[in-house]
Formats: C-alpha cells, structure tokens, sequence
C-alpha cells in the first residue's frame, strides 16, 4: 500500500492493459513494415513458384493450351515408363556422393595448407579462390581443350610420363569424373569459408593437445574437426544441393566435347557420351522446355525439391545430435 502511494505521489501511473496492447501492435506494425519488402519478394519469386510447380505437377501443360487436371499420371510415368529418369538419377546420385565427398576433402585440405603457410598466404589464397570467379560455361570449355583425347595439354604431359591418357569427355566411364575435377578446382568459395573456421580455432587447444603428446594427426582429429564440424556440415550441404541441380558444366562439356554445339551454344545432343552427363536436371529442362511437358517438369521439380529438402533435414538433425553429444561430454 505504501509503494503503490508512493508512485502515485511521484506521477508514474501504472500503464493500462489497453495501452499496452496498442504499443505492442505498433511496435508488430513497424517490424512487419520494415519486413514487408523481403516477405514480398519470397512469396512472389519462392512461394508463388512453388505452389504453381506444385499444381502443374498435376496436370497436363505444355506452356500453350490451359492446364488440364491428370492427378497423378506424371509421378507415375516418372516411376514406371520413363527409362531415361533412372539413368538421369543415377547419374545425379553419382555426382551427389563423389562430388561431395572429393569437393569437402579437396577444400579441406588446401584450406589446412594455406592456413600453416608462413609467407605468401595471400597471393596463394588469392591464386586458390580465383577459379571460382570463372563462369561455369567458360570454366567447361577450358577444362573440355585441356583435356581433349588428341591435343590436350593433359594428355600430351601424361605421355611425356610414359602414361597413355584417357579419352576423359570422350569417354562415359570417365565423363562423371572429368566434370568432378573441374568441380574440385573451382571450390574457391567453400576453401576461404573452411579456411576462416580454420583460423578461428582457438591455438590453446593445440598447445594443450602438444603438452600432452598429441600428435598433428590426434590434433588434427580431436581438435580441428570437432571444432570446425558446423562449417563442414554446410559444405556437405551447400556441395549436395550443388550436385543435386547440376546443370551448365554437364551439357556445356558432353555437347562440346561430342562437337554437338553451334556457334550460338544451342545444343543438339544431351548427355553425351551415351547419356553419361545426363543428369536429373538436364533431362527436367528437356522436358519441360524441349518437349514442352512441364506438367511432367514440374513434378521432376517437385520431386527434386523433396529430395533436396530430405537431405538437408536429416544432415542438420545428425549435428544436432553430435552438437548435443560434444555438450553432454564437456
């Protein structure tokens, strides 16, 4: 009773329910206010699309005539009497596991490099990231000559070596791999994002783990992985969406190297060598824009998008579960 007089007597009066209530709209109103350009632009350029390619899924369009209503012929040709959709998925699923894997290692390790250099750390870091400023397109048609069977540099070092080359774009049991070489080298980007976590990790650990007789090996696994797992874990993602959507490498490399473009890029034969470079997305945009059957592109697309979705989903639930393990141990 006295406290309550007491800010009576001083002038605070205590704020009613009311005006509370109209401060907080307010405040709700400013937010979305200065939120609304960026939630417009999802749902006209994100939202809206992915309802649209969820609908077309399910009707027959050709981008001409109105869509009509099929229900779920699409998925089921997909599934059933489309040979090439198996041999495109394979294709992706063979570029999502060993691009992954060879894209993480690859950058790991040049990261770990530059990251013990003593001098030069800025011009060798600037000569490692400037292949991924290259345009994919351009990137394919110098790795294409590089390796080209006949003249190719590649080729001709290798037989300076007693070593006789492969045909590389020429070949199907080596296309998926060239492309995966030229993924390699142009990973710049994901090399300066393991390298900065690299930097970041805390130089007391390793000089605790030394003090206790750790060797760089022990260091290297005790130490630097667990700490930078959370980037690793998104350069496993970021390398599988990119695998996932891989797209203008394959068919700028197994049309030129077949000699199947014009001169205005547009490309008469995909896949090449026998449909080894044919991937998920490429036989997509052939349907949809080729054929012209983007009811059945679209439900590719939607199937790609759940997949894509499926992967990300379990990879951020397992760290999440290791995060939570590394806690329950410290």
């Amino acid at each position: 009773m006295t406290a309550t007089l007491g800010r009576a007597a001083e002038g605070v009066v205590p704020t009613p329910d009311g005006e509370r209530a109209r401060r907080s709209r307010r405040r709700r109103v400013t937010v979305l206010s200065f939120m609304a350009p960026a939630l417009v632009g999802f749902l006209i350029f994100f939202g809206y699309p992915l309802i649209a390619t969820l609908y077309y899924s399910f009707t027959d369009y050709d981008l001409l005539n109105p869509p009509s209503w099929v229900g779920l012929d699409n998925y089921i040709r997909m599934f059933t009497s489309e040979p090439l959709v198996a041999t495109a998925a394979w294709n992706t699923t063979w570029l999502v596991v060993v691009l992954t894997v060879t894209r993480v290692i690859f950058a790991l390790g040049v990261a770990s490099v530059i990251s013990r250099l003593k001098r030069g750390v800025g011009l060798v870091r600037t000569l490692c990231y400037l292949p991924a400023l290259a345009p994919p397109a351009a990137a394919t048609l110098a790795f294409v000559f590089l390796f080209n069977p006949e003249f190719g540099p590649v080729n001709r070092f290798l037989r300076l070596l007693g070593i006789e080359g492969g045909l590389w774009f020429n070949d199907p049991a080596m296309a998926k791999p060239a492309l995966t070489l030229l993924v390699m080298w142009g990973s710049g980007e994901l090399m300066i994002i393991i390298l900065a976590a690299l930097l970041d990790v805390p130089q007391e650990h390793y000089e605790a783990a030394s003090l206790d007789g750790a060797g760089p090996l022990r260091r290297f696994w005790h130490i630097t992985l667990p700490t930078i797992s959370p980037v690793l874990l998104f350069g496993v993602v970021n390398s599988m969406i990119f695998a996932l959507q891989f797209f203008t490498q394959a068919i700028v490399a197994g049309s030129v190297a077949q000699g199947a473009a014009d001169v205005a890029g547009n490309t008469k034969t995909i896949g090449a060598p026998q449909n080894s470079t044919l991937t998920y997305p490429i036989w997509l945009y052939v349907q949809g824009f080729r054929y012209f059957n983007m009811g059945y592109a679209a439900a590719m697309a939607v199937l790609l998008f759940l997949v894509s979705f499926a992967f990300t989903a379990v990879l951020v639930r397992q760290l999440r579960k290791a995060s939570d393990v590394q806690e329950a141990a410290r």
